[in-house]
C-alpha cells in the first residue's frame, strides 16, 4: 500500500512538473514571436547607397547569413558568423563590414561568378536574428529560397557540416526567428557542427562557451571546409530557380510582401 501510495505521488508530482516545463517553453515561444512581431513592424525607409541600388538591377540575389550573437563571436553558438568571415576573407572582401541600423547588422555587397552576394552578420540576440534577416531580405529584394542561414548545429560533432534544404529550425532558436519572420522554412541552411556537452554541462553553457586550443586546429579545418561548401553551392546554377514556371516566394518573406501591400493600399 504505502508503496503504492508513494509511486502515485511521485507520478502526480512528475506530471504537473512536466505541464509547467512545457508551459515554461510555450511563454518564452510566445514571448519570443512578440518580439519579432514589435521589431519587424517598426517603420522601415531603407536609403540605399549606388552600390546598394545596383544590386537590384540585375542578375541573381543571394543572401548569406551567419547566426550568432553579436559581442560574443568566438563562441559555439556565433559559428555561423566565424563561417561568414571566412567566407568574406576567400572573396577577399574582409575589409568591407559596414553597419546597416535600416537591417540591424554588419553587411558586405559582393559576387561569386554572375551571383550578386549579401553577407549578414545581425545585431541582434541569436533568438530575434530573423528579423535583421527579414529585414534584409526585403531591402535587397530577396527571396526566402535564395537565402542561406549557416549556423551551430549540436546533433552534429565539431569537423561534420551538412546542408539542409529547408523544413523545421530542429530546436535551434536562431534559425526558429528566421522562420517565423519570414513565415516559410524553404530557407536553405548550412550546419557546422559542435556537438553536445560531456558530462554535467548544461546546453546553453555549452553553446555559449568557446572553443578550446585542440578545438580550434579542428574549427580552422571546418572554416575552410563550409566556406569551400558555400561557394559551390553559390556558383551552381539552379535551373529550377532560372525557371520561369518555378514557384517562388515574394522577396523578404510573405510577412515583408504583406506590408508592402497595405502600404500600396493606403
Amino acid at each position: 500500500m504505502r508503496t503504492g501510495w508513494f509511486f502515485s505521488r511521485f507520478c502526480s508530482f512528475f506530471s504537473h512538473f512536466f505541464e509547467k516545463l512545457l508551459s515554461f517553453v510555450a511563454m518564452r515561444r510566445l514571448l519570443t514571436r512578440i518580439i519579432n512581431r514589435v521589431l519587424l513592424d517598426a517603420p522601415f525607409n531603407p536609403t540605399m547607397t549606388g552600390a546598394e541600388a545596383e544590386i537590384h538591377t540585375e542578375g541573381r540575389r543571394k543572401l548569406v547569413v551567419g547566426l550568432g550573437n553579436p559581442g560574443m563571436e568566438g563562441t559555439r553558438h556565433s559559428v555561423g558568423m566565424a563561417v561568414l568571415g571566412a567566407l568574406a576573407a576567400r572573396l577577399g572582401v574582409a575589409d568591407r563590414w559596414h553597419g546597416d541600423r535600416h537591417v540591424s547588422g554588419e553587411v558586405i555587397l559582393s559576387e561569386v561568378q554572375r551571383t550578386r552576394l549579401v553577407l549578414l552578420r545581425p545585431k541582434l540576440l541569436m533568438n530575434v536574428n530573423g528579423v535583421s534577416v527579414a529585414k534584409a531580405a526585403g531591402k535587397y529584394g530577396i527571396r526566402p529560397e535564395d537565402i542561406l542561414l549557416v549556423h551551430d548545429e549540436l546533433d552534429k560533432p565539431l569537423g561534420k557540416i551538412a546542408i539542409k534544404h529547408g523544413g523545421s529550425a530542429r530546436g535551434h532558436n536562431g534559425v526558429r526567428s528566421c522562420v517565423d519572420c519570414l513565415q516559410t522554412d524553404v530557407m536553405l541552411r548550412l550546419r557546422v557542427g559542435i556537438g553536445r556537452p560531456s558530462g554535467k554541462t548544461s546546453v546553453e553553457r555549452h553553446v555559449l562557451s568557446r572553443f578550446s586550443s585542440e578545438e580550434q586546429k579542428v574549427l580552422e579545418s571546418v572554416l575552410v571546409q563550409s566556406v569551400d561548401l558555400l561557394i559551390s553551392q553559390l556558383s551552381q546554377s539552379d535551373s529550377q530557380q532560372d525557371s520561369p514556371s518555378a514557384p517562388s516566394s515574394p522577396a523578404g518573406g510573405r510577412a515583408a510582401a504583406m506590408q508592402r501591400k497595405q502600404k500600396e493600399e493606403k
